[in-house]
């Protein structure tokens, strides 16, 4: 198998000629949030049976790091609920440095307290925390239940633990757009870089997203009227612009798949927790990389993933209106945000 496996080497290019060197990993499609533009309040999750192991996913993983990927992010779900993710995580980590350039996670915060340390110490010196209130109530409401005190505890943490964080904040019309200016300054003070996202249609949930859809153009133009922001060029990997903070070494991220398409450089592919290799959110295409593993081995996982690369659609779907279905049935704990 090992000469076999040599011969496939070869680096991952798209139809359209985009270059693949970021792979996202859902470990798990369960959280202990309810997010009200994530998830519906009654889940109803994957049975366990049809997850990869995390023995499966750090060999598909590895075999993406051998074709050419640099970057990695374990995400759900939140990832922090799954038993024994951070020796997944211990296994990736031995690659930064060498083939993988950069290890990162995304998380709920709620856990991060109990694990900072042990991320650092996995190879990670970067994470995302979603944090989309500050105001315990708020952030009650919009999780359903969470407490926002074990997040900034998480937050806090990860600074001491040497982890540079990044707050992802969804932007979400009439609930949190008047914290969006202090979230930045807050992360100003703090040395955190701050993204904001536009609420994405993806998976059916209780509520209409177009109600809470908030474009962030305007929400820049706001920004810029009260701070001192200027475009940088920094690249990160993923789809966000961004604008440095005057006087501070944090950035503002934009995603706005909706009002901003940024498809012409996608970079990205993501493994979900069932192990469905999917090329675009905004898609329904996948190739089954659980099957391909637990049937024909390593082989066969870099077969379909030469196959997925055709598959690659060269711009996603996304749309939002009153009413309208979602861009795709799943949610995006299952494909890994």
């Amino acid at each position: 198998m090992a000469s076999a496996l040599a011969t496939r080497d070869q680096k991952l290019v798209d139809r359209h000629g985009r270059a693949i060197t970021y792979l996202r990993v859902s470990v798990t499609d369960r959280c202990d949030l309810r997010c009200r533009y994530c998830m519906a309040e009654e889940m109803t999750f994957l049975p366990r049976a049809e997850l990869l192991s995390l023995e499966e996913i750090a060999l598909i993983a590895e075999r993406f790091i051998a074709r050419g990927v640099r970057k990695i992010r374990l995400s759900g779900g939140e990832p922090l609920v799954r038993r024994d993710m951070i020796e997944l995580a211990h296994r990736l980590g031995r690659q930064v440095g060498g083939a993988l350039d950069e290890l990162t996670l995304t998380t709920n915060g709620t856990r991060l307290a109990q694990h900072a340390g042990e991320l650092f110490a996995a190879g990670m010196r970067r994470i995302n925390v979603s944090l989309d209130s500050r105001d315990a109530d708020r952030f009650r409401y919009i999780t359903r239940h969470g407490d926002v005190a074990k997040v900034l505890g998480g937050i806090a943490a990860a600074k001491t633990a040497g982890l540079r964080v990044k707050i992802n904040m969804v932007a979400l019309k009439g609930l949190n757009e008047d914290e969006i200016a202090p979230m930045l300054a807050w992360a100003g003070e703090r040395g955190h870089d701050l993204t904001l996202i536009e609420t994405m249609p993806l998976g059916h949930i209780d509520e209409d997203r177009a109600d809470r859809f908030l474009p962030l153009p305007r929400v820049l133009a706001d920004l810029r009227d009260r701070f001192d922001l200027e475009p940088d060029d920094h690249q990160s990997g993923g789809p966000a612009r961004y604008w440095r903070l005057g006087g501070t070494d944090t950035r503002l991220g934009l995603i706005s798949p909706l009002t901003g398409n940024f498809c012409a450089t996608c970079n990205r592919v993501r493994l979900s927790t069932d192990g469905k290799l999917h090329m675009c959110l905004g898609h329904e295409d996948s190739v089954d990389l659980r099957e391909a593993i637990r049937t024909g081995g390593l082989a066969e996982v870099d077969t379909r993933i030469s196959e997925a690369l055709d598959l690659k659609p060269a711009a996603h779907d996304f749309h939002i209106a009153p009413g309208s279905a979602p861009a795709v049935a799943r949610h995006m704990s299952v494909t890994g945000g």
